[in-house]
């Protein structure tokens, strides 16, 4: 009964939401808040929205502080370089902690303690220990891994694409509401009295404030899965706690995990570095005024409120039709798109038309982000988390090196950097056409010939020692409710007779 959906209960548990026979959602309600499902969300968009406030509350500054700290362009370039690379390691560390803990204690741990940094930003007095508040401040931006981990895992394979989507771009919004923000709190503080080399200061303890704040309603509010937390299914037996090899050799082995890192360093990896380089730019080219400058950039990340969602939910609706093939194809034309006109605003003079392509450019790079996330969840069902952790740590790799090699010191213009990162963004773009998943084909060629089915894909992941102990029935629930990605031309086939039958609860 693959349709079935009960709005209410299931065996054992009651949901304000339909759920599958992972009691994961299959509708996703932006305006409800019910628990766990909902709850689970908006507490992950806003912790992860905190983190991007804190880690690009800088930038917008920028002018002021290089004033005080006497910065060299080298020594901004380096900063903004910091920011994002530390969340590299963090990134693949936190989808490690995810599978293993669970995204409540993970996420929620991080966020808090990576928040004194945040609070030190304001007692920085050198090039060094600015770049090192930066360094730390970056780590928490590894909460993007949680956040997806946990939508993956509260959301069903039909609306999955468009929960990550909606988290994640609600999440990288504050990376352009920090731009608006930073430079609000710090005229504010500056009128009442302060200085200005006083009140950029005083300004970064309302990112601090805000980002522990995140952390303690997600450990208190919030709930690692549909059916409790980890440590109460571990206790009771429902949950089998994995072994950390098993999960990281899953992760290593599947190429199809290293491909989506590569290609999301191209598209949330430009994101971040755009959000460090562009109120700079139009400040410094176009001669704007700081707050004029702040509000054109914010306009590149506020975009996430439509644009990264749009993403995850195009993903999802060209996979009712074309399945997985569909979701590959839409990602690979989104991005290339999004590095032609990357190409296009390093070429653009005037002030008008920049911020018309920078914003048009802005849709398709974030909704590259939202599509990328609509295909990591079916990578891998057993080493999701790492798997996630691997792509977000492309992203950070991403902006690491194109900021290395592009916008650090005085080697290439701001402008003709922008230009070589929208041919990068093109040509890493196509190792997305060697996807292939055999259960449902890639973008040029069917599912095998050797008629594999989903349970095949994800049952290679456990041996048969774990399969006689019975751990690897939750990949096969999740096998199960994965058939919609064959798309609707490709119908359903039987249920294998060792498999457990796809029953929606």
């Amino acid at each position: 009964m693959e349709n079935m959906e009960l709005e209410c209960k299931s065996a054992h548990k009651s949901f304000a939401m339909p759920v599958d026979s992972e009691h994961k959602a299959t509708e996703f309600r932006v305006f409800s808040v019910s628990a766990p499902h909902m709850r689970a969300f908006h507490l992950s968009w806003i912790s992860f929205f905190a983190c991007f406030v804190s880690t690009f509350a800088a930038p917008p500054l920028l002018p002021i502080i290089r004033n005080n700290l006497d910065l060299t362009a080298t020594d901004i370039g380096n900063a903004g370089i910091a920011a994002v690379s530390g969340a590299v390691f963090a990134r693949i560390a936190m989808g490690t902690a995810c599978d293993l803990f669970g995204p409540r204690l993970a996420s929620s741990a991080l966020t808090l303690l990576t928040a004194p940094a945040v609070f030190l930003t304001a007692i920085a007095n050198s090039a060094i220990s600015f770049l090192l508040v930066r360094f730390f401040t970056g780590f928490s931006l590894a909460t993007f891994v949680s956040t997806q981990f946990w939508m993956s895992s509260m959301f069903s394979a039909k609306v999955v694409g468009t929960a990550n989507g909606v988290a994640g771009g609600w999440g990288n919004l504050g990376g352009g509401a920090t731009q608006l923000i930073m430079p609000l709190v710090f005229s504010l503080i500056h009128k009442i009295g302060a200085t200005q080399f006083t009140a950029w200061r005083i300004a970064f303890f309302i990112p601090a404030l805000f980002q522990a704040l995140s952390a303690y309603a997600i450990f208190f509010l919030g709930q690692d899965m549909p059916d409790g937390n980890y440590a109460k299914l571990h206790k009771s037996g429902e949950k089998h706690k994995d072994n950390m090899s098993d999960i990281l050799y899953h992760a290593i082995t599947n190429y199809r995990g290293w491909i989506l890192a590569l290609t999301y360093g191209y598209c949330f990896g430009v994101e971040l570095t755009v959000d460090n380089i562009i109120a700079q730019y139009f400040f410094d080219r176009f001669d704007v005024n700081l707050h004029t400058a702040g509000i054109i950039a914010a306009s590149f990340g506020l975009a996430n409120l439509f644009s990264r969602p749009g993403g995850g939910v195009l993903s999802d609706i060209v996979a009712k039709r074309f399945g997985m093939r569909g979701r590959l194809w839409a990602l690979w034309i989104v991005q290339t798109l999004g590095g032609l006109l990357c190409v296009l605003l390093g070429k653009v003079e005037s002030l008008s038309g920049s911020i018309v392509v920078m914003l048009v450019f802005s849709v398709f790079c974030q909704a590259a982000c939202g599509l990328t996330f609509g295909v990591v969840p079916f990578v891998s069902r057993r080493s999701l988390g790492i798997i996630s952790g691997m792509t977000g740590a492309g992203g950070n790799v991403g902006a690491v090196l194109t900021q290395v090699i592009f916008f650090r010191g005085t080697r290439y213009s701001t402008e003709t950097g922008i230009t070589y990162m929208g041919i990068m963004i093109i040509c890493c773009t196509l190792p997305i056409l060697f996807i292939y998943f055999p259960q449902w084909g890639g973008m040029f060629y069917g599912p095998s010939s050797k008629g594999l089915t989903e349970e095949d894909y994800y049952m290679k992941e456990w041996n048969l020692t774990d399969k006689e102990n019975g751990f690897h029935q939750a990949s096969m629930k999740f096998a199960g409710n994965s058939r919609s990605e064959r798309g609707k031309k490709n119908g359903s086939a039987p249920t294998p007779i060792d498999g457990t039958p796809n029953i929606i609860v």
